[in-house]
Parts: structure tokens; C-alpha cells; sequence
């Protein structure tokens, strides 16, 4: 059986951590910025960790 190819759009878009959860950037990010406040904009930077429900899913996607 051949390799799984890694999925490129999800692998832009996901960073495995060490101890094997999901990180991904916050949304909201890509227009409309001049209506929203410094300090929602200032939040949004941080990342979040993928839900427990999606893990799988990601895992999938990303076997490598």
C-alpha cells in the first residue's frame, strides 16, 4: 500500500505541538479590520488549540 499524502492546504493551516494536540490561528483575521477594536485585533493574534472533537479529523489529514 502506498504512502498517505499529507494534506497541504491543512498542513498551512495546523502545527502539530509536542505533546501531540493542534494549534491553529484565530480567525476573524482577514478584513473588516478597521471596525474592530485594538484590543479584539491584539487577542486575535494568539493561537488556540484545535477542539478534541476536530483532533481526529486533523490527524487524518496530517499522518506525518
Amino acid at each position: 500500500m502506498p504512502k498517505m499524502k499529507t494534506h497541504r492546504g491543512a498542513a498551512k493551516r495546523f502545527k502539530k505541538t509536542g505533546t501531540g494536540k493542534f494549534k491553529r490561528d484565530s480567525n476573524y483575521r482577514g478584513h473588516f479590520l478597521s471596525r474592530k477594536s485594538s484590543k479584539q485585533k491584539r487577542n486575535l493574534r494568539n493561537t488556540s488549540l484545535v477542539s478534541k472533537a476536530d483532533e481526529k479529523k486533523i490527524n487524518k489529514l496530517l499522518p506525518y
